[in-house]
């Protein structure tokens, strides 16, 4: 998972943007192309598209009419074509914002913070996470329900952190377990359904009929809340 996606063929500048968002603490993942970065898109849960305009093949105004299409997510274009006209287009096609090429970097690190905060309700300061009768303190690394602190393991924890962070979307298994334990992890895929079922025990009113956590059946979970 990646907070930041961008699709930007000109390397040497996708890297000084991708520093510059990682000095801000936001996780980052470079695309050189629109199929690649489709193709991140469909396998990852992204918070926000950096798009290049003019990219081989397959245009940035193709890939954001694509992705507007399929995902829910702010979409920032960046072009060194100025005028009018590539605004309008890009903005009709669901782009949230536009940046002409050249722009200062501060300048895009104050639009990702303002897009993310306005589309997540996040802040730096805003480190609780919360569901009704569950709390998770992610300074403390602490889960409390009904006011009283939860003992969990380390993977329990982690699952629930991710799966919280990504209230409303249906999470595959096989992303879910590569977040929790690791693409070179040893344990198998099978570890996730038992720690499932345990963090269900815990947080769940009624662990056999779960209404925070729910299987999507044929792709993995999704986190409701109540």
């Amino acid at each position: 998972m990646a907070d930041i996606l961008i699709i930007e063929d000109n390397a040497e500048l996708a890297e000084v943007m991708k520093d510059f968002l990682q000095a801000e603490g936001y996780s980052v993942f470079i695309a050189g192309s629109g199929e690649d970065g489709l193709a991140y898109l469909e396998a990852n849960v992204v918070k926000l598209l950096l798009l290049d305009i003019m990219l081989p093949e397959l245009d940035g105004f193709a890939i954001c009419r694509l992705a507007r299409e399929k995902f829910n997510l702010p979409i920032l274009i960046m072009s060194a074509r100025h005028g009018d006209e590539s605004k309008i287009i890009g903005l009709e096609l669901g782009a949230d914002d536009y940046l002409e090429k050249p722009f200062s970097v501060p300048l895009l690190t104050a639009k990702v913070k303002a897009h993310l905060r306005r589309s997540y309700d996040m802040n730096e300061d805003k480190l609780l996470l919360t569901d009704g009768d569950l709390t998770v303190n992610r300074t403390s690394m602490t889960v409390y329900r009904h006011g009283q602190p939860l003992v969990m393991t380390a993977k329990e924890y982690e699952l629930l952190v991710v799966l919280l962070g990504n209230r409303g979307k249906a999470l595959r298994k096989e992303w879910l377990f590569q977040q929790v334990w690791g693409a070179d992890s040893f344990s198998e895929p099978s570890t996730l359904t038992v720690h499932m079922n345990k963090l269900r025990d815990k947080i769940e009113h009624n662990p056999k009929e779960p209404q925070r956590i729910v299987t999507v059946w044929g792709v993995g979970y999704k986190y409701e809340g109540i």
